[in-house]
């Protein structure tokens, strides 16, 4: 048992192979219980389009992307059962993590990197995620996870991109790493 105040040495990562069979059967199970599949970025469009509603609704109602997280006027964020997925799923990770002792107030970095360069590459590449995910019709999650279960071929395509993207990009910040 650590001291107060040590941390404890982190529990291993799980086995990727059943950590996927795990994720394969969450997602069956969404099929089966919602009627549709996993994703994220709908559940922060529906944020952004219910306080878009409560600042200028007029706007909200008339502009093409946001109206369509409006619904029929019950536009609550608690109304819908992605918001409630998305808490679930940073609960479950907090959770998780801590568990695993694994959880941390730091900054992941290598030792060429400064903590404001992390920071910015973080933003920059969560910002391309986020713009990425807009042009494609869905994050990640929506589109390789519930996507490709349904063999959508564009689903598909999106992910040999984002792994070709990865592959290039990885080059240009290996060296922050080492």
């Amino acid at each position: 048992m650590a001291a107060s105040g040590e941390r404890r040495a982190p529990a291993p990562y799980s086995n990727p192979y059943l950590a996927g069979v795990g994720l394969g059967l969450v997602l069956l199970a969404a099929f089966v219980v919602m009627g549709r599949g996993l994703g994220a970025v709908g559940a922060f469009n529906t944020v952004v389009a219910w306080l878009s509603s409560l600042a200028a609704p007029e706007w909200t109602a008339n502009h093409e992307f946001l109206a369509r997280y409006l619904g029929d006027g019950e536009s609550h964020p608690l109304r819908s059962w992605i918001v409630f997925e998305v808490i679930g799923v940073a609960l479950g990770a907090l959770l998780s993590g801590w568990m695993a002792g694994r959880v941390a107030r730091t900054i992941e970095r290598g030792p060429r990197a400064s903590v404001g360069l992390r920071l910015g590459l973080a933003f920059v590449g969560g910002s391309l995620m986020g713009v990425g995910a807009d042009l494609a019709r869905g994050c990640t999650s929506g589109q390789a996870l519930t996507g490709g279960a349904m063999l959508n071929l564009g689903s598909w395509a999106f992910m040999m991109c984002v792994f070709a993207g990865a592959y290039a990009a990885a080059p240009l910040v290996r060296r922050q790493w080492r």
